[in-house]
């Protein structure tokens, strides 16, 4: 159904089961919280996700994120100039590797 890709994850998911990795995770039991905005239009990627995500092991790209977005939030609250300058170059920074990590992530996964 959802291709090579697909199988890659089912294979991966089932080893991560039989090893015990999926057991006595972090909200067991409960629905996944949404993560729709970090999903894929495919859906064995957005899976994927969600199981990497309550397993504690999401891509680098997730955590560089949630950098980013603590800097912009900084950087809007900054008032002095110098400090803007610096908040920027940090900003472009975390903008660079979330980039660099989201397609080396997509790469890989093709």
């Amino acid at each position: 159904m959802f291709g090579s890709l697909g199988k890659l994850i089912e294979r991966q998911i089932k080893k991560a089961q039989a090893e015990g990795q999926l057991q006595g995770l972090e909200g067991e039991g409960h629905p996944l919280p949404d993560r729709s905005g970090e999903a894929q239009s495919d859906p064995a990627i957005a899976a994927g996700h969600r199981i990497m995500a309550q397993a504690g092991v999401l891509p680098e790209e997730f955590e560089i994120r949630k950098k980013l977005d603590a800097a912009r939030k900084d950087y809007a609250a900054l008032t002095n100039p110098d400090d803007r300058k610096a908040a920027m170059a940090r900003i472009a920074d975390l903008e660079m590797q979330y980039n660099m990590a989201r397609d080396a992530r997509r790469a890989f996964m093709r």
